[in-house]
């Protein structure tokens, strides 16, 4: 092949990594942001008399905005696997960014009440709605697009954009929270991080429309045999690879939330850290898991999916209870230790379950058997890992229960994983 030709591919592949890599970014700040400051906004919009209510409201807010993201796995992957991936993300980004910018306008429950809450969820619900199609759809379009023997690394970039998005909003929760007083933070201080989204979302869309859509795609679409009903196809032909994708993305739910969402929280709430050594911790433990990522899709492009993924779910298993026994006994450098070690575990599943999922689907489906299974899974456990972990600790009155939470979601996604088959180095489906 001409080297001018070798240069337009190298080129197109960073464009690919680029588009995919901001769109995840954009959404995983928004839920960065209204993570990290779930104390602030729990205060912000809700009756502020009772702090674990108003916690456990926010938290429930959070949770519902995931129930709606099965139907918007259903809508978004009918769009990409029947339009197109990249009209399917290109549109995605626009009302993600959109809704996570009226956040930072909407008014607080010392404004106008009951109102408040109200207008917040429906925000919220828009925005997981929209962010359905994001992950699922960014994985496709990167595996579609790699070369066969490096998917896992380039469908790596998107748990990675995740964390990117996590850490820029963990580190503008800790810089609020340490420059601005109570009252500026209360007052104005936590709009700043919604406010982003709007330029970011442009940037995205804009690098988006300047790509083709996949190879893959086109020749099905050349081909004459894009599916006409991708939907009915995945829950009549492909039911059993459904359930093994959703087992599978069950621990990634849990623990990426339990772990790099909810665990600031833990820290103050539960544990007795100061805010900024909170978001410190977890800032950390962010930097080092997104140095990790890389390296862990490219391990299971080595030794395969399933080696990857089972040792993930074994390790969850057997350290999870330990290392959350040893947080309310330690100093700020022994949880930092314990966080980075726990995130270094999470990466094992994160960086090999894109590739897996892409993988388990034929071309025809792959969007929508993706981002079923992918946002299914977040819907009932991941969105809600947060309120389901306060709710544990209130009814046990025990601080080790969302670690034996963790647990139980390894334990599912190990058989899952064991069920399924080998699908590195293999060819794509067709």
């Amino acid at each position: 092949m001409p080297a001018l030709d070798q240069a337009q591919i190298r080129s197109t592949h960073r464009r690919v990594v680029a588009a995919s890599f901001v769109g995840n970014f954009v959404e995983w700040f928004d839920y960065a942001s209204y993570g990290y400051l779930a104390a602030t906004i729990s205060t912000v919009f809700f009756p502020s008399s009772d702090r674990s209510a108003a916690l456990l409201a926010t938290f429930a807010v959070f949770a519902v905005s995931f129930f709606i993201r099965p139907l918007g796995g259903f809508f978004w992957g009918r769009m990409g696997d029947r339009v197109g991936r990249r009209s399917a993300l290109s549109l995605s980004i626009v009302v993600m960014s959109a809704s996570t910018f009226c956040i930072a306008l909407l008014p607080t429950y010392a404004m106008v009440g009951l109102l408040a809450p109200l207008l917040l969820l429906i925000v919220r619900v828009v925005q997981g709605f929209s962010a359905s199609g994001e992950y699922a759809g960014a994985s496709a379009f990167l595996v579609e697009y790699a070369p066969s023997h490096r998917r896992g690394l380039y469908a790596s970039v998107v748990p990675a954009s995740t964390a990117s998005g996590l850490l820029l909003g963990s580190l503008l929760a800790a810089l609020l929270t340490g420059l601005l007083g109570d009252d500026a933070l209360h007052s104005w201080g936590w709009r700043l991080p919604f406010l982003l989204a709007a330029p970011l979302g442009l940037i995205g869309r804009y690098i988006r429309l300047r790509i083709e859509d996949t190879p893959v795609f086109r020749a099905l679409e050349e081909s004459r045999q894009v599916v006409p009903t991708p939907v009915r196809a995945l829950l009549v032909t492909h039911r059993a690879a459904l359930l093994r994708a959703l087992g599978a993305a069950l621990l990634n739910a849990v623990a990426f939330y339990v772990l790099l969402s909810y665990m600031p929280t833990y820290l103050t709430e539960e544990v007795g850290f100061g805010d900024t050594e909170s978001f410190l911790a977890t800032t950390i433990a962010l930097v080092t898991y997104i140095c990790f990522i890389f390296g862990t899709g490219a391990l299971s492009d080595r030794f395969g999916r399933k080696t990857m993924l089972t040792g993930a779910s074994a390790l969850f298993v057997l350290l999870t209870v330990p290392a959350f026994a040893m947080l309310d006994l330690s100093g700020f450098a022994t949880v930092v230790v314990i966080q980075v070690l726990l995130g270094g575990v999470l990466t094992l599943n994160d960086g090999t379950l894109p590739s897996f999922l892409a993988e388990m689907f034929p071309t025809s489906v792959r969007y929508t058997g993706f981002a079923v299974s992918f946002n299914v899974a977040n819907a009932l456990f991941g969105g809600t890992a947060p309120f389901v972990a306060t709710l544990l600790i209130t009814l046990t009155g025990s601080q080790l229960a969302p670690a034996f939470y963790l647990v139980a979601a390894a334990l599912v996604s190990l058989v899952a994983v064991v069920l399924s088959r080998e699908t590195c180095r293999q060819p794509l489906v067709d």
